[in-house]
């Protein structure tokens, strides 16, 4: 009578590492940065040196590495896409809303796991988190067999992992500073131009314009009487004599008539200076800094970035800027400005 035997499956295990919680970690830990725009992350190198270590534990065979990350509707960032085409390395995007906090990453990390591990495709799991909400994924991957390895980022104090996902897991490591620090690097700080350098010059005129700006029509003529057009002879023939209006009087109610009754200003040029700025560090911190590229060679920003400044800048006065030429200007060179401070590519000036 034949026997059943059973085949122990050969050892095979996957790397899963949320993205956030690991630059959140190292930025504290290693720069004192609370936010990823403070610095940045040599992704590739880190995830070889990740692999690298865990190849050392002699685990068996990598199946891939899982790489869970958020960005704004999705859509990646440059580095982002780096990584989703290295080899052996699947990139899983939640959502980045407006306050900066992901959404939906957990979820995807919790169903890869619970897969694999139902399926028996990997014997071990190595997990690089610390939110408690990976521990209902850590207790599913070892009913089915799976043993679970949780490593860590060294905190700057107390713990930076979830008390009860550090207990049920199988084992636990932590990273050390040194291990992360050669991945990391601050975001550089432009250098305050020399003094007298074309730099500082050029400022130096930008300041000067934004203090002393160039007088409006309305301003050059303040103060002056408004002259009278001269009355045409068939208006005056056509004005009786007895009782009549004078030629200035005919003039000048000709000149109301033709003018407008009460010319609307429009919004201040430093207040639309402003906002283009904070529309600019938003599509900066959104689309990342490599994204600098969709912007070139500028001065003119590409249709639909310039259609994006325009609704974001109506949403925040509550009022359509489309009467205002010039106010749609002064919008586009103070995204330009805070372009030229983030990057140090030149300042341009829309037309």
């Amino acid at each position: 009578m034949a026997t059943s035997e059973y085949v122990p499956q050969p050892a095979r295990y996957a790397i899963f590492v949320d993205a956030g919680y690991l630059y959140a970690a190292s930025g504290a830990l290693l720069l004192g940065c609370g936010s990823r725009r403070e610095y940045r992350v040599a992704a590739e190198k880190l995830i070889k040196a990740l692999t690298d270590h865990a190849d050392e534990q002699r685990r068996g065979e990598l199946l891939r590495v899982y790489w869970f990350d958020a960005a704004p509707k999705r859509q990646p960032t440059v580095d982002q896409r780096v990584i989703a085409n290295l080899p052996l390395v699947k990139l899983r995007l939640g959502n980045l809303n407006a306050q900066g906090q992901q959404k939906g990453v957990d979820a995807q990390l919790r169903a890869d796991l619970e897969a694999l591990a139902r399926h028996r495709a990997i014997t071990d799991a190595v997990l690089l988190a610390g939110d408690e909400d990976m521990l209902p994924a850590v207790e599913a991957a070892q009913r089915y067999g799976v043993r679970v390895h949780l490593w860590g980022v060294e905190p700057t104090h107390g713990s930076n992992q979830a008390e009860w996902l550090v207990w049920e897991s199988d084992t636990v490591e932590v990273l050390a500073a040194d291990f992360l620090r050669p991945y990391f690097t601050k975001a550089k700080v432009l250098p305050v131009p020399a003094p007298g350098s074309a730099a500082a010059v050029r400022d130096a005129a930008a300041a000067a314009q934004r203090a002393n700006p160039v007088p409006s029509p309305s301003q050059v003529f303040a103060g002056k009487p408004p002259s009278v057009k001269p009355v045409p002879a068939a208006v005056r023939a056509a004005v009786p004599v007895p009782g009549a209006a004078t030629p200035a009087t005919v003039a000048a109610s000709m000149n109301s008539a033709a003018a407008p009754a009460d010319v609307k200003l429009g919004p201040d040029r430093d207040h639309m200076l402003e906002i283009g700025e904070h529309v600019a560090q938003k599509w900066i911190f959104e689309r990342g800094r490599d994204n600098i590229r969709d912007l070139l060679p500028g001065p003119i920003l590409p249709p639909v970035i310039d259609k994006e400044l325009l609704i974001e800048a109506e949403k925040t006065l509550g009022s359509s800027l489309r009467p205002y030429q010039e106010a749609r200007t002064w919008l586009r060179d103070g995204f330009w400005e805070r372009v030229y401070r983030e990057f140090g590519i030149g300042i341009g000036k829309s037309d």
